[in-house]
């Protein structure tokens, strides 16, 4: 498979070198080969941006940790209907479209939803989760091993090489944990962020 962004780095710097021949064996320049020049040189530079950003939005890591739990579902039984249809559909996109291997909510001082990879240890929320909450903002941890308070998530899933946790308003956490480090795209984190902002109007 072709890497999009190399492709276009390759037709850019093509471009350039093809256009910089192109001037030295002009023996005339006229008012229309200045022209010609400049937007070729607009359009090369503009293959290349486009090339960085899409390097810029890739998961960097590709190789997938080996997690030990079992594969699973869970949800409170006592949710209203509606909440139960909207966790269920979210988590679900979140796992089939990114590379989340892990879905942990946690509101109102229990957990009301465990999918993907999970394990059944009791979860209490520590000192990430609650400064997610003080800041009223997202802490994405690309590569959990550079934490010392990764442990924190091991009763979701042991050593989860990458974490997520979204605070849902002031009344819990909508976790997500990732297959591997430096798995989630800028527009992951900032999708799942817009979903979490979701349920805690919901619930």
């Amino acid at each position: 498979m072709v890497n999009t962004s190399s492709l276009a780095f390759s037709i850019g710097f093509i471009m350039i070198g093809l256009t910089f021949i192109n001037s030295l064996s002009i023996n005339e320049v006229t008012p229309s080969i200045q022209r010609a020049e400049i937007i070729s040189a607009l359009t090369s530079v503009s293959i290349l941006l486009i090339g960085f950003l899409v390097k810029r939005d890739k998961p960097i890591s590709t190789i997938k940790s080996l997690l030990e739990g079992k594969e699973g579902f869970t949800i409170a039984n006592d949710l209203d209907d509606q909440i139960k249809n909207e966790l269920a559909w979210g988590s679900q996109m979140i796992l089939s479209n990114t590379s989340t291997s892990s879905i942990l909510i946690y509101y109102e001082g229990r957990v009301i939803l465990r999918r993907g990879i999970i394990n059944e240890t009791y979860f209490v929320p520590g000192n990430i989760c609650k400064s997610s909450t003080k800041k009223s903002t997202y802490i994405s941890l690309v590569s959990t091993k550079f934490y010392p308070g990764r442990t924190e998530f091991d009763p979701i899933v042991n050593n989860l090489p990458s974490v997520i946790v979204f605070p849902i308003i002031d009344k819990g956490w909508l976790i997500i944990g990732g297959s591997s480090e430096r798995c989630f795209t800028k527009s992951d984190e900032l999708w799942i962020n817009g979903w979490s902002k979701k349920i805690g109007s919901l619930i």
